[in-house]
């Protein structure tokens, strides 16, 4: 079983190692992701051509932004917080395609 990273850095340091480029197929977003609490910061996300690039720092004109703290982030991570629930609780906000939120989920394999 794969160890899933204590801290958003190291996930988002690790995520294009886990990216599936089938599931994304001809998929292209910018998604940014801020995360508050200890430990946050904001990230950036790119899926274009079969490939996924992370950053930290903002992106321009995002398709997605997610808004959540850490540690509901981290709880997401580890399966610990179902997705649609944070969503449907307001625990994780979101601006703009919300449809990429569920796509992101299927990008990605930990």
């Amino acid at each position: 079983m794969t160890r899933i990273p204590d801290t958003p850095q190291e996930i988002f340091a690790q995520m294009p190692a886990y990216f599936q480029p089938e599931a994304a197929g001809n998929d292209r977003a910018r998604l940014q992701f801020d995360l508050s609490g200890e430990g946050g910061g904001t990230w950036s996300l790119e899926v274009a051509d079969g490939q996924c690039h992370v950053h930290e720092g903002a992106v321009d004109k995002p398709d997605l932004t997610l808004r959540m703290t850490v540690s509901d982030f981290l709880a997401m991570i580890r399966g610990e917080l179902d997705s649609m629930k944070a969503v449907m609780s307001g625990k994780i906000g979101f601006k703009g395609n919300i449809a990429l939120g569920m796509k992101l989920l299927k990008w990605f394999k930990y």
